[in-house]
């Protein structure tokens, strides 16, 4: 008999709101997880009125407080198993630190939080009450993320010298948030968003693809966070110079007014024997440069082991992709890879059986502490004139 599908409750997502909708769909990818129960919205009345209007039948709460009572009382198999935030920044760590402490494992979107305090609360509460816990850095989950990270750490490129890890979009190059549009209006608040909108927002992805890619941290930073659109609380435009944990440099940087570009998240690697590039909008395919050689092209599906190039090859990635070559996965497929593995470390700690929530499946609550870090770094250097600033 197949086991039980796991419950999934939702805080946030209601009105409008974009993020939980891949989500819902990549919890239901596999038949093997559902959403079950919801506290929507932070106004009572809105998140009861969501609830009845969802797609499909779901359990309303009037809060996070409310279900995260109600549900910890219940009997494994009838609570929620864990429980997605997708919340505005300043409110992932409330309702976060309430489930840890309930026993609830968390899914958490990113930023982790909006202060490095904050934080390293939550790094503190999961180490102690030793809880699965995810932080949703969503391109993670692509195939191809995890050939790249294969390939890196197996030493195929050399010694990495230089990363360039960009994420470029162009939706906030006039004043969206002055057109209604929501998830525009809180992301250029400070009060909701932290201190840095494109940093926060998608600088943490270029970030946290660089340290998934290379085993690689980086040490400190000169960084620059521009404002460019008049009258902006908060950076649209952010580059950091980085030194990276083994000597190497990198370029770490996000752009949000970048006319263009939609949600172009890219990675360069260059070694001492090859090099490699990754984007996130053609994320089937991973480029290797070799000197002296004809470019290599592995595509999703495709890849053979001891090509010449590449050695052997794990059995769990080779065996991971769902669909053939020419099918392409997609952002939904990569939501659903991280809520696979992360399915299986909640199973895994409620039957009392050994579980690694290691940063090599999904990012775990140590890498948002990490992004969050690099945040703040990056903020003090700029507001110190670019001065050198350690990640601490």
């Amino acid at each position: 008999m197949s086991e039980r599908p796991l419950n999934v409750g939702l805080i946030g997502g209601g009105r409008g709101a974009f993020i939980v909708h891949p989500h819902q769909r990549a919890i239901h990818f596999d038949g093997t997880r559902r959403v079950v129960a919801a506290a929507l919205h932070q106004d009572p009345d809105v998140a009861m009125e969501e609830a009845e209007d969802w797609p499909f039948p779901i359990h309303g709460y009037r809060s996070y407080d409310e279900m995260i009572e109600a549900e910890k009382g219940k009997p494994l198999g009838e609570r929620v198993d864990y429980v997605l935030i997708v919340t505005p920044n300043n409110v992932h760590f409330d309702p976060a630190m309430k489930c840890i402490e309930a026993g609830i494992p968390v899914f958490c979107e990113k930023p982790l939080t909006v202060t490095l305090e904050e934080s390293d609360k939550l790094v503190a509460a999961v180490k102690e009450h030793n809880i699965p816990f995810c932080t949703a850095h969503t391109y993670l989950g692509h195939w191809s993320s995890r050939l790249s990270r294969h390939i890196v750490r197996s030493g195929l490129l050399g010694d990495v010298r230089w990363v360039d890890s960009s994420y470029l979009q162009g939706w906030l190059a006039s004043r969206t948030e002055d057109m209604g549009v929501m998830q525009a209006e809180w992301r250029v608040d400070p009060k909701r968003a932290g201190a840095s909108c494109a940093g926060g927002d998608i600088g943490t992805h270029a970030l946290m693809q660089l340290r998934y890619v290379t085993g690689l941290d980086v040490t400190r930073v000169q960084a620059h966070l521009v404002t460019f659109v008049e009258g902006r609380q908060l950076d649209d435009h952010f580059t950091t110079y980085c030194e990276l944990s083994n000597g190497g440099k990198a370029l770490v940087r996000a752009s949000q007014i970048a006319i263009g570009h939609k949600n172009d998240l890219c990675i360069e690697v260059n070694g001492t024997k090859a090099t490699l590039f990754w984007r996130q909008e053609e994320p089937e395919k991973i480029v290797i440069h070799l000197p002296g050689q004809p470019d290599r092209v592995y595509w999703r599906g495709e890849v053979q082991a001891n090509d010449g190039f590449l050695g052997d090859m794990p059995e769990d990635l080779m065996a991971e992709p769902t669909a053939p070559s020419g099918h392409p996965e997609a952002f939904h497929d990569a939501f659903a890879r991280l809520h696979r593995c992360f399915e299986a470390d909640v199973r895994a700690y409620q039957e009392g059986k050994p579980w690694q929530s290691d940063g090599s499946k999904y990012a775990n609550v140590e890498d948002g502490r990490m992004g969050i870090a690099f945040v703040a770094a990056a903020v003090e250097s700029s507001q110190k004139g670019g001065e050198w600033v350690d990640v601490p």
